[in-house]
């Protein structure tokens, strides 16, 4: 049978942690979510919009090395390290690629592990509506050791692990009911993350330039009219210097001449307006009063639509 995408099932944001014995915690991993599918005949990895990654990381494309299942969905974060923790720049510049050469040479320089969490099928039976605690079981049999995949470790208590991470400067824990059933493409409280580090996804509306190349972005985010709204300038972040020069070509190609903010930024000064198209993951320590970003940092490039890109993150982003 072959196997069809599943969107999956996600975690809301919240400001406390979960009492109770029924809720389990696992480490929030700074990554690409990613679902392994695997029929019978060949494996396929999928990201959370549906798009294929089967060949951006060659060490996870034979699931038989990794599962004892004849066919299995699992359900897992792929991440790259930087100095012991995780990086999502790290993990984008693999995620990024599309030609076979530069893969398996990057494949050495930004080694991968997939964290896997959850399992959804297994042996030609659907486990969503299986309980949280029945699924781990089940995956924890169907694992083999593999240098490239781990499965994610569950803690009873998620304020102990909350601290743990928090001392470790990792990005939060991620609370499940452990009765919890699977619900592919939904978002409700019996999955609740809870960050240490903040972070949105933005879109690029205009740069600024120094000796010719892109030094900083202006970012917005859109509201349910379509209105681009200005949240902050970001210069700061991982980009590197080849980064910044593809995007300088990127920014030059997108120009425009009508500013698409709904009001002009704070920092419009020698800005260069461009269409908006790029989308970037900032990371940044709180909202300020005025509704921008306070000290943001660029993460990485990522590959979402720009109208994804909404101000209602603004309201469900919560400053630890």
């Amino acid at each position: 049978m072959k196997l069809s995408p599943v969107t999956p099932f996600e975690p809301i944001l919240a400001s406390q942690l979960p009492v109770g014995n029924q809720w389990i915690a696992q480490i929030k991993w700074d990554g690409v979510r990613m679902l392994s599918f695997y029929d019978g005949s060949g494996t396929e990895l999928v990201n959370r919009r549906g798009n294929r990654r089967t060949g951006q990381y060659p060490e996870l494309n034979d699931a038989r090395a990794y599962s004892k299942a004849d066919s299995i969905i699992l359900d897992g974060e792929v991440i790259a390290l930087l100095n012991g923790k995780p990086s999502f720049h790290e993990v984008m510049r693999r995620d990024s690629l599309k030609n076979e050469a530069a893969i398996q040479a990057t494949k050495h320089q930004v080694p991968v592990v997939y964290m896997v969490f959850d399992i959804l099928y297994c042996n030609g039976l659907w486990l969503l509506d299986q309980s949280l605690s029945l699924r781990q079981q089940r995956l924890s049999e169907m694992l083999l050791p593999h240098p490239h995949v781990h499965l994610v470790p569950s803690y009873s208590d998620p304020t102990e692990l909350f601290a743990a991470v928090q001392s470790k400067g990792l990005e939060g824990i991620v609370c499940k009911d452990i009765m919890s059933t699977y619900a592919p493409g939904g978002k409700d409280k019996r999955w609740q993350k809870r960050k240490i580090i903040s972070d949105i996804t933005a879109v690029a509306g205009g740069v600024t330039f120094r000796d010719g190349m892109v030094n900083a972005l202006l970012l917005g985010l859109y509201d349910n009219a379509g209105k681009l709204h200005y949240i902050g300038h970001a210069g700061a972040g991982r980009l590197t210097v080849e980064d910044w020069r593809s995007l300088t070509v990127q920014a030059i190609s997108l120009a425009c001449e009508q500013m698409p903010f709904a009001a002009i930024p704070q920092r419009s000064k020698g800005a260069y307006w461009i269409k908006p198209q790029l989308v970037f993951k900032i990371h940044f320590l709180e909202w300020n009063q005025s509704g921008t970003l306070r000290q943001p940092v660029i993460q990485a490039m990522v590959d979402i639509p720009a109208r994804d890109c909404r101000l209602e993150q603004r309201i469900t982003a919560i400053p630890q």
